[in-house]
């Protein structure tokens, strides 16, 4: 019989009442940690980001210091601009995922926003970066 040797992980369980408020990049969401970063002793980072109102402005230019980010809309919609050339508008039910160092631009948000937010690992920073030459 094999046996597995289990991961020094924990179990994790969050609700809408444990889940903190967190600190976050942008100034008009709201961040609830979930508790998978501790969890996972820093290999992945889960996180639902709400929208206090609409963006009036562009985040800029950026890109994120991980090995990859998975973004799933729960409600609302967010446009962004990639240095690929697309454009993509990120709507109810649908779901992105942006490697690391692939430069970004958030254009628009919906005022009713609300995404679920993955990294690995969980300490993920962002970069301000220029417009693409291939874009200008």
């Amino acid at each position: 019989m094999t046996t597995m040797t289990r991961p020094a992980m924990q179990l994790a369980h969050a609700t809408a009442a444990s889940a903190p408020s967190v600190p976050g990049r942008r100034r008009f969401f709201t961040y609830r940690d979930l508790g998978v970063g501790a969890a996972s002793q820093g290999k992945l980072r889960a996180q639902t980001m709400t929208a206090i109102e609409g963006m009036t402005e562009p985040t800029g230019w950026h890109y994120h210091t991980c090995e990859g980010q998975f973004v799933y809309a729960l409600k609302g919609w967010v446009d962004l601009e990639f240095e690929t050339g697309e454009t993509i508008r990120l709507a109810e039910g649908e779901s992105l995922f942006i490697p690391g160092g692939l430069r970004h631009n958030e254009i628009a948000t919906s005022d009713d926003l609300e995404i679920l937010e993955l990294s690995v690992p969980a300490d993920m920073g962002t970069v301000a970066c220029a417009k693409p030459d291939t874009l200008a």
